[in-house]
């Protein structure tokens, strides 16, 4: 190479370098300053990198490839970068991974779904026939099967499988049921359903003349709101142009409308009434969403999903792409309550966060869980007199006739574990949310707040909350590092990553995380973070 010093001798020699100092000396004219960089551009580059070189948990084998499918801004800074796993060009299901990064350009942390080294084959000896014939078998009542999906199907033995997608009913509730048959022996390795249920056991299109408006609701758990509406032409509907994919209507029915814009009457029977709720309560979830933990939509890229009221069962559900709302037991409500509307959409928020909806009880779990924490959280938000801020869930509904079906502060009153154990695993999943439930309730409240429900410690110790905001945008922001293994001690580990992010100069948002977490029985987890 050339250096510097040579290159100007070589000048010299040449007869040219005294001639260039002997021209006419012009006033210095500063370089324009580059444009500054995109943060965000920046920030995928490097996830990208880390992503492409197998890098820290990242590791890939010769044949397999991570795309970057999604990037989701977070608070301090940080973009969490979702990948896909391939194998040989196959899907890897259970195979994700999380790339958080900076608009610097540094990674701040590499995290990857638990699977084995995957060295399986590519060609199934069962076709997709039979891989159809024994997802369709999983199901009493079957309305449709999608075509099968070669993919493999990470974990602890890798295999080859047929994803098989499923519609239909279980014996009490409606499902769209993710069926994995193994290729080379046409067993049924696992399944997935997407309806995620409150209880154990499409939007119209906008016409490009509608504009929004501010509709009057006279709600039953409310009282009386103000809903963003649609009119066109004269006609009114419960549909929300302003949030993308927002409605609310009858159970296989249509979006409801009418000559004003003046909804229901109050009563616990109307289902009109029922979507004034639907409407106030996924509005003010929006807002919360916005304000305090800044995301954009239930998705987080400005969309939303659609509401049916008139569901014939105690119950409501989540589906993947929609929310559904049936009655109290006495069939003298709705269970369209603020903090069972925000739950089931709490969901969507679950499903569209890395590592999507994932799979087992523990999971299952903390996803109910999620659905629980965003309902306290639009509550707070909303402050509504009428509905007040609260941690139990469907006391208003009163579903089954036993009141809430959930306490936040001491799941234990219903029955559900107050702390983690072995068994969490193998709990039905509404029970299994009881664990982190109680742990947010500690982080927000602490275990004596004043003037709130006290909530015993599973290892007697004292904890001081630091508030419902400050634990909503710590555990959101630990969502956006989630995968589809997410479990407890993933959990903790990234909730206290997101405490020493969003606080870097303090030590009271991370003891109070650790602290919560202790008082619930999840263990210290190898490589978490200090502070200080």
């Amino acid at each position: 190479m050339t250096s510097k010093s040579g290159l100007t001798t070589g000048l010299a020699a040449a007869g040219l370098a005294l001639s260039l100092l002997a021209l006419p000396v012009s006033p210095a004219i500063a370089a324009p300053a580059p444009p500054p960089a995109d943060p965000l551009a920046v920030a995928t580059a490097a996830a990208d990198h880390v992503a492409a070189t197998g890098l820290a948990a990242l590791k890939k084998g010769a044949d397999e490839a991570f795309r970057r499918i999604g990037t989701t801004a977070g608070d301090g800074g940080l973009y969490y970068n979702a990948y896909q796993r391939s194998y040989h060009g196959l899907r890897v299901v259970g195979g994700d991974a999380v790339v958080a990064s900076d608009g610097t350009g540094q990674v701040r942390s590499t995290t990857a779904a638990d699977t084995a080294a995957i060295t399986v084959g590519t060609k199934p000896t069962v076709d997709e026939d039979r891989a159809a014939a024994v997802a369709r078998s999983q199901l009493p009542t079957v309305d449709s099967v999608a075509k099968p999906a070669l993919v493999v199907l990470a974990g602890a033995e890798p295999k080859l499988a047929y994803e098989v997608v499923v519609a239909g009913r279980t014996a009490s509730t409606p499902s769209n049921l993710h069926v994995f048959v193994d290729a080379a022996d046409g067993t049924v390795l696992t399944q997935r359903d997407d309806v995620k249920a409150d209880a154990p056991t499409g939007s119209a299109a906008q016409p490009s003349s509608a504009k929004t408006v501010a509709g009057t609701g006279n709600s039953y758990y409310v009282g009386d709101v103000d809903i963003d509406t649609t009119s066109d032409g004269g006609t009114y509907s419960m549909t929300d142009p302003g949030r993308d994919g927002i409605s609310c209507g009858e159970e296989n029915g249509e979006v409801f409308s009418g000559p004003d814009d003046k909804w229901g009457d109050g009563s616990g029977t109307s289902l009109e009434t029922a979507c004034v709720d639907a409407l106030y309560s996924v509005q003010s979830e929006w807002k919360m969403l916005k304000d305090w933990l800044g995301r954009d939509g239930i998705d987080g890229n400005g969309k939303g999903f659609p509401a049916s009221v008139g569901l014939d069962d105690a119950n409501a559900y989540w589906d993947g792409h929609s929310t559904h709302f049936g009655h109290s037991s006495d069939n003298q409500r709705q269970a369209s309550s603020m903090d069972v509307v925000a739950h089931e959409f709490g969901h969507g928020v679950f499903q569209n966060t890395p590592g999507g909806a994932g799979t087992g009880n523990e999971n299952g779990g903390l996803n109910e869980s999620t659905g629980d924490i965003f309902g306290a959280l639009t509550e707070a938000y909303a402050n509504n007199p009428k509905d007040t801020p609260d941690y139990e869930v469907g006391e208003g509904v009163n579903l089954v006739g036993d009141g809430p079906i959930r306490y936040m502060y001491d799941p234990s009153k219903v029955g559900d574990p107050n702390c983690y154990s072995a068994d969490i695993p193998s709990t039905e999943v509404h029970a299994a949310a009881g664990p982190q439930n109680h742990w947010f309730y500690l982080l927000a409240e602490g275990s004596a707040p004043e003037g709130k429900p006290a909530s015993p410690t599973c290892d007697e110790s004292k904890v001081t909350g630091i508030g419902i905001e400050k634990a909503g945008k710590i555990f959101y922001n630990a969502l956006l590092n989630k995968t589809s293994s997410w479990d407890h001690s993933a959990a903790r580990k990234a909730t206290l990553e997101a405490a020493t992010a969003l606080y870097p100069d303090s030590c009271t948002e991370y003891d109070t995380v650790k602290a919560a977490w202790n008082a619930i029985s999840v263990p210290e987890v190898s490589g978490e973070p200090g502070c200080g």
